[in-house]
């Protein structure tokens, strides 16, 4: 199966106190345009605004 499924959390709510928004998505494992970890920006409830979201491992 070409696809990975992964998880993406905030990087800013952390730092704020509060807790972090999780996404779960797929990303192909033989592209060669996200070699290291995949970003995204994403909207987190509980900040209530679009916050950089990175893959965990």
């Amino acid at each position: 199966m070409p696809r990975d499924i992964i998880t993406l959390e905030c990087t800013e709510a952390r730092p704020e106190g509060k807790s972090p928004s999780r996404y779960v998505t797929t990303r192909n494992k033989k592209s060669l345009r996200t070699p290291g970890r995949l970003e995204k920006v994403k909207f987190n409830p509980a900040l209530k605004r679009r916050t950089l979201h990175r893959e965990l491992r």
